[in-house]
């Protein structure tokens, strides 16, 4: 009988490890200067299965992101879900941002951003604010990785730090 309990909870312990297995919740953007262009150019990965729940929730649209039936509504949702949520600084002063597109890369969608006709030399702080998926989330983190020259920083934005900064 000893034996059989023994067996039973080494057959179960392995089951019920898997079944607390814990979902990471990140995204990863990058804040680049391009000179040639004189702008701020931005890309942000995100995990589809995270957006395609955050459209569900938040608009009540299934897109199906990177199917054949993704909705021809996802792109318009997702733009406006990240003009509410992605918010870039110079100089203590909201930017405006060109949305630019996005792409899938294997399970993620790459958010592209610009802030144009941007002079380096003028720049003396750039900050991001990024909430995307935090309000879904509680345990939801974005990571920012500044580079402007040989200027480099990155931060880790949680749902009680959301803005990282930049000083040139």
């Amino acid at each position: 009988m000893k034996s059989f309990k023994k067996f039973l909870i080494l057959l179960v312990l392995p089951l019920l490890a898997f079944s607390a297995v814990h979902k990471f919740y990140v995204s990863v953007t990058n804040v680049n200067y391009s000179k040639k262009d004189k702008a701020i150019q931005i890309t942000s990965r995100v995990f589809i299965d995270d957006l395609d729940k955050l459209l569900l929730e938040r608009y009540d649209l299934e897109s199906q992101l990177d199917t054949e039936n993704e909705s021809p509504l996802a792109d318009e949702y997702l733009e406006k879900y990240l003009r509410s949520k992605f918010v870039i600084e110079v100089n203590d002063t909201t930017a405006s941002y060109d949305y630019i597109g996005k792409k899938y890369d294997a399970d993620v969608v790459v958010f592209y951003i610009e802030v144009p006709n941007i002079d380096l030399e003028a720049i003396k702080t750039v900050q991001i604010e990024n909430e995307m998926l935090m309000d879904l989330f509680e345990d939801q983190q974005n990571v920012v990785h500044f580079k402007f020259g040989f200027d480099k920083k990155s931060f880790v934005l949680i749902k009680s730090r959301t803005k990282g900064m930049l000083k040139l």
